[in-house]
C-alpha cells in the first residue's frame, strides 16, 4: 500500500515579488509556504497569483512549498521551448543557501548519493546506491555559529528533494525540514531554512547572460 504524506500549508500572506520581467520571461521571489503551482486541495500558488498580471506566464521549473527564492517563468512559446532546453541540458546554474545542523568536517565538498522515490511513502525520496538516479550536490561552508552552519549549495542535478535528503544523509539536515531532519533540527526553525539565492542563465530570445540574486530572509 502506498502512503501519501500530505502537507496542507497555512495561508501564505507574503507577496510574490518581481525581480525581472520583459516580454518573454518573468523572474519572481517565491515566499516559503506558497506552492509553485495549484495543488489538489490548496489552489493559492505563484502561478495563480502572477496570471492576473501576466496571463501568458508558464512554469518552467519549481521550488518546493517550503523553499523560498528565485523562480523563472516564461511568457512566450519561444521562451518556454528555450528555457526547457536550458534546464534539460543543465545550462542554468541554480545556487541555494541553507542553514544546517552541525558543522561539516570539510569547508567544501561534494555529495554524490543516488536517490529514488520511496514507493510506499510518497512524495518522500530515499537513498538507493543501486537503483537510484545519479545525484550530485556541491557545498561550501559560508559561516558557522551556535553549532550550526550556513552553506552555499550548488545542485549539479535537479532531483526532487535532492538538497534536503543529501544533507540529512551526511548528518547535516537543513533546519526546519519536516521531511528528513531529526527532531532537534526540526525544532530549531519554524520554517525550512533553504533559499534559492542565485540564478545564472541566458535570455531565451536575446541569449544575453543574466545573473539574478536574492537575499535569504534568515
Amino acid at each position: 500500500m502506498v502512503h501519501y504524506t500530505h502537507h496542507i500549508p497555512d495561508p501564505c500572506e507574503e507577496e510574490v515579488l518581481t525581480k525581472y520581467v520583459d516580454d518573454h520571461i518573468l523572474v519572481v521571489e517565491k515566499p516559503s509556504g506558497l506552492l509553485t503551482v495549484p495543488g489538489r486541495i490548496v489552489k493559492d500558488s505563484v502561478l495563480r497569483r502572477v496570471l492576473t498580471s501576466y496571463p501568458e506566464a508558464t512554469i518552467v521549473h519549481r521550488l518546493d512549498l517550503d523553499t523560498s527564492g528565485l523562480l523563472i517563468l516564461s511568457c512566450s512559446k519561444e521562451a518556454t521551448r528555450e528555457l526547457n532546453r536550458q534546464f534539460r541540458e543543465r545550462e542554468i546554474v541554480k545556487e541555494y543557501v541553507a542553514t544546517v545542523f552541525g558543522v561539516p568536517n570539510n569547508s567544501k565538498g561534494e555529495i554524490s548519493l543516488r536517490i529514488r522515490p520511496d514507493p510506499v511513502n510518497r512524495p518522500m525520496q530515499i537513498i538507493d546506491q543501486v537503483g537510484g538516479k545519479p545525484c550530485c550536490t556541491r557545498y561550501e561552508v559560508l559561516s558557522t555559529g551556535a553549532g550550526n552552519s550556513e552553506l552555499r549549495l550548488l545542485p549539479l542535478t535537479g532531483r526532487s528533494h535532492q538538497l534536503r535528503i543529501h544533507l540529512a544523509s551526511v548528518g547535516h539536515p537543513i533546519l526546519g525540514c519536516d521531511l528528513y531532519a531529526h527532531e532537534e533540527a526540526r525544532r530549531l526553525s519554524n520554517r525550512l531554512l533553504l533559499h534559492a539565492a542565485k540564478l545564472k542563465f541566458r535570455h531565451p530570445i536575446t541569449q544575453q547572460a543574466i545573473t539574478l540574486s536574492s537575499q535569504a530572509p534568515f
